[in-house]
């Protein structure tokens, strides 16, 4: 046994919790991938993985192993492909989680015209508003909004967005508009429960802060949802920007306390801490830098 195809079987093997997955993945036999990761734990002395009738599972050791790994694979790959690589292109997978929402209508895009420039790459994206463990889950790359707070993690600032209050006009004919961020207290709110701090609502102006804690009345899990109850006049929400651009130019929804500020909310790369980038790693966050600055992303308004 090859000591790469032994590790490259068990990354892949780990990844997927399954020897099947993990053989097609490769391009080889089932059989092949469960021999290639047995003969690795005769060569290291140590169980990596832990084998069930349902599934496969990481031992201490595997997890140990997992961690440094597919950087080390990636590393000898760029050794052993050199300089010619950039005319080649990438090549291999690359797993990469993102919130649901902004996936949905900003990374997709993102993706699409990276995929498009490296033919050879396979893109796996997963989108969830939970926070995937990059080692333990096998991605290579996640967007999040919010600096992490994980010290095995490093992150790259790709753009700021920020938050708008908006109800319908049928609503605030019914009900009043607000004027001060107290005026929300006789208002029905809808909560994105995404939101960090989702039940504190912070407003500024003139460099004094307004927090309240709004009514919950509604709550939901999702921007969007959220930004079509208030479309429906159900109440008063709270919404990212970027969902918001179509509703208030067809003045489906109005922005409310336009005098007060909402915070930033900057969106990141976040990668594995290690000693070497992986090539595929970078060359997918310099382009996402270069994509924000040419604005292929996002224009995302403050005002």
């Amino acid at each position: 046994m090859d000591l790469i195809d032994g590790l490259k079987a068990f990354v892949a093997t780990a990844q997927t919790g399954s020897f099947t997955e993990a053989a097609q993945r490769l391009g080889i036999s089932n059989r092949l991938s469960s021999k290639y990761v047995a003969e690795l734990e005769t060569k290291i002395g140590a169980r990596l993985l832990q084998r069930t009738t349902r599934k496969v599972g990481l031992t201490p050791s595997g997890q140990q192993l997992l961690n440094r790994a597919p950087a080390l694979l990636d590393e000898l790959d760029d050794l052993l492909t050199g300089i010619g690589e950039e005319a080649k292109g990438l090549s291999g997978v690359l797993r990469i989680a993102a919130p649901v929402t902004l996936g949905e209508i900003y990374i997709k895009g993102l993706l699409s015209r990276f995929a498009a420039i490296h033919p050879q790459l396979s893109i796996d994206l997963r989108l969830s508003d939970e926070h995937v463990d990059l080692a333990s889950d096998g991605f290579d790359l996640a967007f999040r909004v919010g600096m992490p707070d994980v010290v095995t993690l490093k992150a790259r600032k790709l753009f700021e967005f920020t938050s708008h209050l908006v109800a319908s006009p049928n609503y605030l004919t019914l009900k009043g508009t607000p004027l001060r961020p107290d005026d929300l207290e006789a208002h029905t709110c809808i909560i994105d429960t995404n939101r960090r701090n989702a039940t504190r609502w912070v407003f500024q102006q003139n460099g004094q802060e307004y927090a309240l804690n709004p009514s919950r009345n509604l709550m939901v899990n999702s921007a969007n949802i959220a930004r079509d109850w208030a479309v429906e006049g159900c109440g008063v929400a709270l919404c990212p920007n970027f969902v918001l651009h179509k509703e208030l130019s067809e003045g489906k929804l109005v922005r409310l306390l336009e005098n007060y500020q909402l915070p930033m909310h900057p969106l990141f790369a976040v990668y594995l801490d290690g000693n070497v980038l992986p090539r595929k790693v970078r060359a997918l966050i310099d382009f996402a830098v270069e994509d924000v600055e040419n604005n292929q992303i996002v224009t995302l308004p403050t005002a």
